[in-house]
């Protein structure tokens, strides 16, 4: 299998110390090596396709976090260049990277290296893909071996004194991000703000992999819900699978890994965009409240009299996605993956529970002087169970978009 964009799924570190001179350190923060499928990519791309055929047509595409011919974000792009009728499609290494020329050893990467341990950092910039080799066809051959002729299409990048070369934050690459349309990529995890900040800063359409928590980041949840950015269509049955390295040897937890494939499998990863797609605009089908209380699957919610209201904030608890009321014109708390079923046209997102209160939904604070687990539930919604309050797990705070104009509630 091919090796694809790096993927490290790992925690986020907000400190001033993340902003290190290479995204080599952000790359090598855990030992392990993940790298996204041809056919994944494939299969997010053509969800934008369905919905606009022209999506990429006379697009310059950016793959800012990859590795030229060794990346699958370079290999469908390349592959699919005039089918998707691409105007150019740059692609940059970083300085130091363990993948760069395993599948096609460029000049740029070997020389110096009597001194250099890892080869590095190129961008690939293609303006077309054409029959190279004669046999009538265009492909991903003809693109290697255009690749290996012209060292026009091909440039070293720069250590910039402050990020190493071809990281997405220096000098060199941020030119090449100004002139790119659409950014494709999987980015470090641990600079998934920053990554997304500067996506954001230079006004550019995306379609990047990250980690599902960041939903709740405060970088990231007003970008979502401005509707600056969504969930793209997703991984299949929201298993995401990425292959590592033959000599990778960690340790996996059950289910996890698949010798027989090599792959590793995550739930908490996902496509960020904000490109349109078609499942975004599905209407998500709904029992009314009633309905909910007498024929829910939910044994939280079948049965009982009511849906429970929070505490602190002026709005019902919805546990499930697919128990949310269809008939309840007020603010309704449900889980984040609401967001993969989100559709703007059917709902407002309202702000989210936590701590800080940057929605300023709160209604309530509690203290540790007559509430022994304050801190629990000033972090999210609190319902009352018994003559207990208990916290709940992170929500959002969303309404029906075609009743919120209504002004009340049932």
């Amino acid at each position: 299998m091919t090796k694809a964009a790096r993927r490290k799924p790992q925690a986020i570190d907000t400190r001033a110390a993340s902003r290190n001179r290479t995204l080599q350190d952000a790359r090598r923060a855990r030992q392990d090596e993940f790298y996204t499928q041809y056919i994944d990519i494939q299969k997010e791309v053509e969800a934008y396709l369905e919905f606009n055929p022209d999506t990429f047509r006379d697009k310059i595409v950016y793959c800012n976090c990859d590795d030229p011919f060794e990346s699958n974000f370079f290999l469908y792009f390349a592959a699919n260049f005039n089918q998707l009728g691409l105007k150019k499609l740059i692609t940059t290494s970083y300085d130091g990277s363990p993948i760069a020329s395993a599948q096609l050893q460029l000049i740029e990467y070997t020389e110096g290296n009597s001194k250099r341990q890892e080869p590095k950092a190129i961008a690939v910039i293609l303006d077309h893909v054409k029959d190279e080799d004669g046999d009538g066809a265009a492909n991903i051959d003809d693109v290697k071996l255009f690749l290996m002729r012209n060292k026009a299409a091909r440039k070293a990048l720069k250590d910039d004194g402050e990020y190493s070369g071809g990281d997405f934050r220096s000098a060199e690459c941020v030119t090449l991000l100004k002139e790119a349309d659409i950014v494709v990529t999987n980015p470090p995890f641990s600079l998934f703000r920053e990554y997304v900040a500067q996506l954001v800063e230079h006004e550019k359409k995306f379609v990047i992999i990250g980690p599902k928590n960041a939903t709740t980041y405060k970088e990231i949840f007003p970008l979502i819900k401005e509707t600056k950015l969504w969930l793209g269509s997703g991984f299949a049955n929201g298993n995401a699978y990425f292959s590592i390295p033959a000599h990778c040897g960690r340790t996996f937890a059950d289910g996890v890994y698949d010798e027989s494939t090599g792959l590793v499998k995550f739930r908490n990863v996902g496509w960020f965009t904000n490109l349109d797609h078609g499942r975004r605009h599905q209407k998500l089908p709904l029992m009314t409240m009633a309905e909910n209380l007498k024929f829910s699957k939910h044994k939280e919610i079948k049965g009982k009299p009511a849906y429970d209201r929070y505490d602190n904030y002026d709005a019902i608890e919805v546990p499930f996605t697919d128990a949310i009321p269809n008939d309840y014109d007020g603010a309704m708390g449900v889980p984040i993956t609401f967001l993969d079923k989100y559709n703007p046209e059917q709902f407002e997102i309202l702000g989210i529970t936590d701590r800080d209160n940057n929605s300023g939904l709160k209604t309530k604070e509690y203290t540790l002087t007559n509430t022994p687990n304050a801190g629990d539930l000033n972090r999210r919604g609190a319902i009352r169970v018994g003559s207990a309050l208990k916290s709940t797990f992170a929500r959002i705070l969303i309404r029906h978009r075609s009743q919120s104009a209504k002004g009340k509630k049932k």
